[in-house]
């Protein structure tokens, strides 16, 4: 991979010579204003803090697609730009979303990927969809396998390693049979060479999911992303957002809280969603817990991604030994 496209460190050449390496299919503003009606409001699919990302459908043969248009007042949008379009025009994983093409035309800057059929893994954990049509205890399984094995190609396939640096649930799309697609690669950096374990960087990403460790130091490494995985493990079994954890209770971070609740078996079943209504094995939602609290503990303890792919692959859900207890009075409350 072209390192320097992602340190910056060829600022002084012009975009054209940076976007001639890159693979993927150019757009004209023309095709992608009339694939999304004009930009309508009525495409939006998803907003960012600087971005929008529009339902499209390709003029010569009808191809769904998403579009997503940076909003250039942002100060890097255009290096967001650059470093998404060529690591998604390079990688290619199942578990990685897939770049159709670009528009660099004049001051416009639009990515255009594969259309995800179920949208946002965000909406079927804390949005309409969470309601509507909650996620059972075997699809959540598969999207965390998924998501993992999507962090496990950037860290372990790719050379040197790439390091997300904004895993969330906004960031991860599903397609139609609920496989993740790990997407929003604007922040993403290359890891460190040779014997070395971070990079010195300056801290972005979403507060939350950021490793504590990176926030401190701006040191940041792939066992940074392992700590974001770790809070969306945790969303994913919860079905709320892990930030309020530490809002509501006395822990002082994730891992002590998760490590308490394991520890009680009459408090273990209040970390599962009540959407699941006790649809769930116990086995299975402790040894699910305990890989959360290791994903979420200091960065010398903090497991790899191939390690977490491997614990979460072995986990068998059971359809005989599910947790009988209801949760219906609560699961009404939270959808009205």
């Amino acid at each position: 991979m072209e390192s320097q496209w992602l340190m910056g460190e060829q600022s002084s050449r012009s975009e054209d010579r940076r976007t001639a390496n890159i693979s993927a299919r150019t757009f004209s503003l023309e095709e992608l204003t009339l694939a999304t009606g004009n930009f309508s409001p009525d495409s939006i699919l998803h907003e960012g803090s600087y971005f929008r990302v529009y339902k499209g459908i390709l003029h010569e043969n009808c191809q769904p697609v998403a579009v997503k248009q940076l909003d250039m007042n942002y100060s890097r949008s255009n290096r967001d730009f650059l470093v998404e379009v060529l690591i998604l025009s390079l990688l290619h994983h199942q578990n990685l979303v897939s770049v159709v093409g670009y528009c660099s035309e004049g001051s416009h800057r639009l990515i255009v990927y594969e259309f995800a059929q179920l949208g946002y893994l965000e909406d079927h954990l804390f949005g309409v969809e969470r309601c509507q049509k909650p996620l059972d205890w075997s699809t959540r399984i598969k999207i965390a396998i998924g998501v993992a094995q999507g962090l496990e190609y950037l860290h372990n396939k790719a050379e040197p390693p790439v390091i997300h640096r904004d895993l969330r649930p906004s960031n991860i799309l599903l397609d139609e049979d609920f496989n993740p697609k790990l997407s929003n690669f604007g922040l993403a950096k290359l890891g460190p060479a040779g014997d070395k374990f971070h990079v010195s960087t300056e801290v972005v990403g979403t507060w939350g999911y950021i490793a504590p460790e990176y926030a401190r130091t701006g040191q940041v490494s792939v066992k940074s992303d392992v700590y974001s995985f770790g809070v969306v493990l945790l969303e994913l079994i919860m079905g709320r957002r892990a930030c309020v954890i530490l809002e509501t209770n006395e822990e002082h971070s994730l891992a002590s809280w998760v490590q308490t609740m394991r520890k009680d078996p009459n408090r273990l079943p209040g970390m599962a969603d009540p959407q699941l209504q006790g649809n769930y094995p116990m086995t299975g939602l402790d040894r699910v817990a305990s890989i959360t609290a290791m994903c979420l503990q200091e960065e010398v303890d903090r497991p790899l991604i191939g390690d977490v792919v491997a614990a979460l692959s072995s986990i068998v859900v059971s359809s005989t030994e599910v947790h009988g207890a209801t949760t219906a009075s609560v699961t009404s409350s939270l959808c009205h």
